[in-house]
């Protein structure tokens, strides 16, 4: 199985760098916002700029996931290959796993450029702690993305999950308060920031690589999320299935 499921990361990784677009894309919004929002206005504050860090490592995570697996599941479910792909007695398991090997390798590619801008034109600075800690952060807040991209991916068609996954990221990026250093955001986005899948994340972010407090009701909130979006993910993909081949 670990064998197949190499073949099905490495195939993974092939196709998207032969579009290497969809790569830059998921890696130019991040460091983007770094370069003009960062590093001019909270770029020489050590723990500012620590925070801001924190939530453009956190967005990746976010349209990294949500717009490989959201976009790229639905993309491949209109492909010939797909269907007979999901026949093969391997069963599913190789190219889940396979999937989410790649989409990892993928994310970390584009969480380079954030994190070479923090380092060479800011303050930010972390422990080795620290670091660890957010590493640690990082494959746990991709869960949940991961998993709402796939029950996007399996749930709509190619054209809808493209504007879904479109419409999603920017009020979730806005509503958990990744814009904005920790209580700098409106009043109403503090309020329901902590209870959204993306504020539980910055904010498990935040407490890692700064004096942020981990927050029980958000860590609670992330852990609702997952679940949820695991239930949704593995009901459009039975539905899915048995549409397609019963």
């Amino acid at each position: 199985m670990t064998a197949l499921a190499l073949t099905h990361a490495r195939f993974q990784l092939i196709e998207t760098v032969r579009i290497p677009m969809a790569l830059i894309g998921s890696a130019f919004f991040p460091a983007a916002s770094m370069i003009f929002f960062v590093v001019p206005f909270v770029g020489s504050d050590r723990t500012y700029s620590t925070y801001a860090t924190a939530s453009m490592v956190t967005f990746v995570v976010m349209t990294s996931n949500l717009f490989q697996y959201g976009i790229g599941v639905a993309e491949d479910r209109a492909q010939p290959w797909d269907p007979y792909a999901r026949t093969l007695p391997a069963g599913a398991a190789p190219r889940f796993a396979g999937r989410i090997l790649a989409g990892l390798v993928l994310m970390v590619v584009s969480l380079l450029p954030v994190v070479l801008i923090a380092a060479v034109a800011t303050e930010a600075t972390v422990g080795a702690g620290a670091f660890l800690a957010a590493l640690g952060v990082v494959v746990v807040t991709a869960v949940p993305f991961t998993l709402m991209g796939l029950a996007i991916g399996y749930s709509l068609p190619a054209k809808a999950a493209i504007v879904v996954a479109q419409v999603l990221f920017f009020p979730l990026a806005f509503g958990g308060g990744l814009m904005t250093a920790p209580g700098g955001a409106p009043g109403f986005v503090e309020a329901i920031a902590p209870y959204l899948p993306t504020g539980a994340a910055v904010r498990l972010m935040w407490a890692a690589v700064g004096d942020f407090g981990v927050q029980p009701a958000s860590v609670a909130a992330l852990v609702a999320w997952t679940v949820a979006f695991a239930g949704v993910a593995a009901w459009a993909y039975r539905r899915d299935e048995g549409r397609r081949f019963s």
